[in-house]
């Protein structure tokens, strides 16, 4: 195990989120928040560390995957505890769990909440709230992929590590280049989605939490009733790029290589885009006898459905109290998720899609034991470490589930809400039902199950690995 340039990675992370902090740094001094004081020792806490890591000489700068693994678990934990400093020191959660919890639900883009009065805290922590899901969306390894010449060549480890789905390809030959052009992209669908709102009569503090919110697909939002009581026009809108951020942003690439082809051969899109539709329309019919007007159910459904899909999480509605067949399709979303590599979370739709043509596949051998099948995806077969990799991936992703119900059921609430709240945050979705609504929160858990819910968030934006690979004692053997 490589440990200096695991710290030295870590450092750089911690100098990165010095670096963000001074967003919410000037919030507070526009808005004349004596906060402003906190996040200058906030920056100074994280800079002041961050450079003792990185400042020793590293001879070796190789990364392996182990390295990788390990280096990407453990700066997401390190960047959620500092993250969570200026929410403790201000006073607005003064309990350091609950600070985590809130802070790992941002950073994860999963916008689950302990809050019970979002609109009570100062503007500065809510744009720090929400600018952590901009921070996390594309991951802040990527980041530092894109603007630093880490690990000696091997950043393909790191990036394999963050990102989100069955696979990780380059989009060009070097993995420097892919980072540029995956944060460029994301950079420009935000800014697009920030002036969108604002032309649509947001001011500029609501349009850029919003957006941060709505680009890495988190859902912390900065009112009580979270998107309930803005205009149709900004519903519509936030509903465009929900989807929009859900799906793979190689497609982006492509589209603008003028690949056009090879974008309409996606499944992954096609499934994505269907599976949205199908849900829209059943969910209009389902919700029409509560609304006025065919147009109001549409799009109180389209953004529901966007907003679970791309497990965004936010709500126009309080969809708890919508009929049963609407939660189960919601329920059902939350599981599948939005495309792999997207800022969206849940098992994902690709990996979903070779889960299921892989039981087909053994059901195809057991009739006609002589013949042979291969799962395909866009026409090619699926290489069978990957295959292997998604089997073993439910597999795991099951026994977590499992055994963080079991936890989480300590606390004596009722199914519905351990059920969901599990489901909520391992797919980083954020609202559940019951006790953990979109009208709710999770503060009502113990401690014990924030912290599990709070390694669930992180499992799900990881993918579980990083952080079984962190957790296992082989890792840390020579």
């Amino acid at each position: 195990m490589n440990y200096k340039i695991i710290a030295n990675t870590i450092g750089w992370v911690l100098i990165v989120e010095a670096a963000a902090l001074v967003l919410p740094l000037i919030c507070a001094i526009v808005f004349a928040e004596p906060e402003y004081m906190i996040f200058i020792v906030c920056i100074l806490i994280c800079g002041i560390l961050g450079a003792a890591l990185t400042l020793p000489t590293i001879k070796n700068k190789t990364m392996f995957s182990k390295e990788g693994f390990v280096t990407v678990a453990l700066s997401w934990i390190v960047m959620s505890i500092f993250g969570a400093l200026p929410f403790v020191f201000s006073g607005a959660i003064p309990n350091f769990i609950d600070a985590v919890f809130e802070t790992v639900s941002g950073f994860t883009t999963t916008g689950a909440s302990i809050l019970t009065d979002v609109e009570a805290l100062p503007k500065s922590m809510l744009f720090w709230r929400s600018f952590t899901h901009f921070i996390g969306g594309m991951g802040v390894l990527v980041f530092l992929v894109a603007i630093l010449p880490l690990s000696g060549g091997s950043n393909l480890h790191l990036i394999k590590a963050e990102s989100p789905g069955p696979s990780v390809s380059k989009l060009v030959p070097k993995i420097k280049s892919t980072a540029k052009i995956l944060y460029t992209i994301y950079i420009f669908l935000t800014f697009l989605e920030i002036v969108l709102l604002h032309i649509g009569g947001l001011d500029m503090f609501s349009s850029l939490t919003l957006s941060f919110g709505t680009a890495g697909t988190g859902g912390f939002g900065v009112l009580n009733s979270s998107i309930g009581s803005y205009s149709p026009y900004i519903q519509n809108v936030i509903t465009v790029f929900m989807i929009l951020f859900g799906i793979d942003f190689s497609l982006y690439y492509m589209l603008l290589l003028g690949k056009f082809r090879s974008v309409l051969r996606s499944e992954e899109l096609r499934a994505y885009l269907g599976i949205i539709l199908f849900a829209i329309i059943a969910v209009t019919v389902n919700i029409r006898p509560i609304f006025n007007t065919l147009a109001e159910a549409i799009r109180h459904a389209s953004f529901q459905t966007a907003s679970i899909m791309t497990t965004t999480g936010y709500s126009t509605q309080d969809f708890d109290a919508w009929p049963a067949l609407s939660q189960t399709i919601f329920v059902t979303l939350m599981f599948i998720g939005a495309s792999a590599g997207s800022t969206g979370g849940g098992v994902k739709v690709s990996r979903v899609l070779i889960f299921v043509k892989s039981i087909f596949k053994e059901i195809r051998i057991a009739a006609h034991p002589k013949s042979t099948h291969k799962v395909t995806m866009n026409g090619r077969p699926v290489e069978h470490t990957v295959v292997r990799a998604v089997n073993v991936f439910m597999a795991a992703y099951i026994m977590i589930f499992v055994v963080s119900i079991l936890i989480v059921s300590r606390d004596g609430m009722d199914y519905t809400t351990n059920f969901t709240s599990v489901a909520a945050t391992i797919n980083n979705i954020g609202p559940g039902l019951a006790k953990v609504g979109p009208t709710q929160n999770f503060s009502l858990f113990s401690p014990l199950s924030k912290i599990v819910l709070s390694l669930d968030m992180l499992i799900g934006r990881l993918e579980i690995f990083p952080l079984l690979v962190l957790f296992s004692p082989s890792s840390w053997r020579k």
